[in-house]
């Protein structure tokens, strides 16, 4: 087996054919090469290979076939590589003994594996040295087609030949200064499944796979990586208004701000401050899209249907839908900047690099199960109080709910099938409290909205956009009361696990 450490990024089609010249980058240029990959991805009508973290191609370099088995890096930029020379276009699974393909190579397997899609690059490639560090700068042009789906390849790769993972992350901040080069997580093969399961749009959170014995760092860098590409995953169909991809963006930022809650005692606190302040920018970019959309789509549509003055509903309309457009293009341009560029390049380095502490001692299925207990226990206690909340304190016990369930999700692997459904219901409970206690907060945020369009509204339409604006309130403060008990009653049933996780290695 070979291991490859590698980071790849997006760039411009204009800036990319002149990044192999730039000066100012980090290191000395070497060897440059240039190549033609023809490369076919194989795989089960159900993507079996897939479901399980592999990848199988065969390329075409010149007049050689290379098949190629990768494993995914699940919590590191580092995977297994297993290449052989095989005799034509088709994989040979005798040559794969030696890899992860093993265990699903049964006798059927070569006749269910089919094409699923390919690509065709032209790279070129240069060698770098960068310190004591030996480092692959390659540029790819191409494309990747499956049928008549067809998505267009360029993008650069650094892999780590040797030396240190520093200098690595040394040369990725000088091609995102130079020509504005954005990490993307997803690999071509990733790609191609998108492009074959029909591409774009908003993408949702991946399946985390925990293992008991592994300790609690090695188990959050897992947790951070699947919830940082959520996030980049995002990126596009936020610059493309795209209000649902805003929306799992958000998502990918809570579970990740989150899993640095939930792990605090083991990270470094300097660094961990630094990257929590960012995060907490991006968040702070997407949040008025999010909640202009939400109040626009749920409070203010649905009035033109319940006897509200045509007028009132039109102008308080109009107005938040010119507040929509603004705030979902502060959310692109946010997505746009080189603040969030290099924001993606801090964050996958502070996963890499950061130090432990002494408290990342034991198995992280111990650490899970004190967690959820102790966060469990103290939701219980504080939800006792609900009706006695403030508002900021009904806030923060939602955090808490919200955490709580994300950390649910996060361990589930760690559960046997049994436990699963206890654990399944326990989430069930906490999404229906961080349901209640986010529509009472979303409607603080409305009444807030909706005040202060009636008193900023135009002489000619301040009457009827005051009135569309209490009927609005009115309706927010009437539903309130409903999910205050609906609340109060799901905490009151909210009970500590009975699980425990299930010690496999």
């Amino acid at each position: 087996m070979a291991a490859e450490t590698e980071l790849k990024f997006r760039v411009a089609p204009g800036k990319l054919s002149s990044v192999l010249r730039k000066g100012g980058l980090s290191g000395r240029r070497g060897h440059q090469s240039e190549q033609s990959l023809v490369s076919t991805y194989y795989d089960t009508t159900t993507h079996k290979l897939r479901r399980h973290g592999l990848t199988l191609r065969v390329r075409k370099i010149k007049d050689r076939y290379v098949q190629t088995v990768k494993a995914a890096g699940a919590g590191s930029l580092t995977r297994g590589e297993w290449e052989h020379e095989v005799s034509g276009a088709r994989p040979d699974l005798k040559k794969t003994r030696h890899t992860p393909l093993r265990e699903l190579a049964t006798r059927k397997l070569p006749r269910k594996l089919k094409p699923v899609f390919q690509t065709e690059i032209r790279r070129m490639a240069q060698a770098r040295r960068v310190r004591n560090s030996q480092i692959e700068l390659a540029v790819d042009r191409g494309r990747i087609s499956a049928g008549r789906r067809v998505r267009p390849v360029a993008e650069l790769e650094l892999e780590l030949k040797s030396g240190h993972i520093a200098d690595l992350f040394r040369l990725a901040r000088d091609l995102e200064r130079k020509a504005g080069a954005e990490l993307d997580l997803r690999s071509k093969a990733e790609q191609g499944f998108m492009l074959v399961a029909g591409g774009g749009g908003a993408q949702r959170a991946g399946p985390i796979e925990l293992k008991a014995g592994l300790s609690p760092r090695e188990a959050f860098r897992i947790i951070a990586h699947s919830t940082l590409r959520h996030v980049a995953a995002n990126a596009d169909p936020v610059r493309d208004i795209d209000a649902e991809g805003v929306h799992q963006m958000r998502v990918g930022l809570r579970r990740l701000r989150a899993a640095i809650s939930l792990f605090a005692d083991i990270l470094p606190r300097a660094s961990t401050a630094r990257i929590k302040a960012e995060l907490k920018w991006l968040t702070g970019e997407l949040a008025p899209a999010r909640e202009i959309d939400v109040f626009l789509n749920e409070s203010i549509r649905p009035i033109t249907k319940q006897g509200v003055p045509r007028r009132g509903a039109r102008a308080i309309r109009k107005r938040f839908s010119r507040q929509r457009v603004t705030a979902f293009e502060r959310a692109r341009g946010a997505v746009m900047s080189a603040r969030y560029r290099r924001l993606l390049i801090d964050v996958i380095e502070w996963i890499e690099g950061g130090r432990h502490r002494a408290a990342d001692d034991g198995s992280i299925a111990a650490y899970a199960a004190e967690i959820l207990d102790r966060r469990i226990r103290k939701a219980r206690k504080q939800g006792k109080h609900l009706n006695d909340l403030d508002p900021m304190q009904r806030h923060k016990l939602r955090i808490k709910i919200k955490k709580i369930r994300y950390a649910a999700d996060f361990f589930e692997s760690l559960y046997g099938d049994g436990d699963r459904k206890e654990l399944a219901a326990l989430s069930g409970r906490l999404k229906q409290i961080q349901s209640a206690l986010g529509s009472l907060n979303d409607f603080m945020s409305h009444r807030e909205l909706a005040t202060e369009a009636a008193l900023t509204a135009p002489p000619a339409n301040r009457r009827a956009q005051a009135f569309a604006s209490g009927v609005i309130v009115g309706q927010e403060r009437e539903a309130a009361a409903g999910l205050m008990k609906d609340a109060a009653r799901e905490l009151h049933r909210l009970r500590r696990l009975r699980a425990v996780p299930y010690a496999r290695a």
